[in-house]
C-alpha cells in the first residue's frame, strides 16, 4: 500500500512524519513532538507564509464576490459590506489552520533549513 502524501497530513492537522499524531496543540500552536511517533515538531516555524496565502486567497474570493454582488444584482454598498465583511473573517479562519499545517509539512518534507538542526 502506498504511503499517503505528508502534505495532505499537514493540511489535515496530522503529524507530517507518521500521519497519526496531531500537529496542533491549540488553534495554531504547534505541538513540541508527535504523541504517536515522537517526531520533533517544534523545530519548524512557518512564519508569515500561511497568513500571506490566506490573505491572497480570501482577498481574491471576497473582492470578486463583492464586485459580482454589486454589478450583477446592483446591491447597495451597505448590503455588500454586510455580506462580504463577515465572509472575509470566515474564509480567513477556515483556511488559516490547514494552510499552516500544509506549510509545516512542506518544510519537513523538503528538509528546509528551519526544520532541521544545523
Amino acid at each position: 500500500m502506498a504511503k499517503p502524501n505528508p502534505l495532505l497530513w499537514g493540511a489535515a492537522g496530522r503529524c507530517p512524519n507518521c500521519g497519526e499524531g496531531t500537529l496542533f496543540e491549540g488553534f495554531l500552536k504547534v505541538q513540541r513532538s508527535c504523541e504517536a511517533c515522537g517526531y520533533d515538531l517544534a523545530r519548524a516555524d512557518s512564519g508569515d507564509g500561511p497568513a500571506v496565502f490566506v490573505i491572497l486567497i480570501a482577498g481574491f474570493v471576497v473582492a470578486f464576490g463583492a464586485l459580482i454582488t454589486m454589478v450583477a444584482w446592483r446591491a447597495p454598498v451597505w448590503l455588500t459590506l454586510l455580506i462580504w465583511l463577515p465572509m472575509t473573517l470566515v474564509i480567513c479562519l477556515v483556511l488559516l489552520r490547514p494552510m499552516k499545517g500544509l506549510m509545516l509539512a512542506a518544510q519537513f518534507m523538503n528538509n528546509a533549513s528551519q526544520a532541521r538542526h544545523d
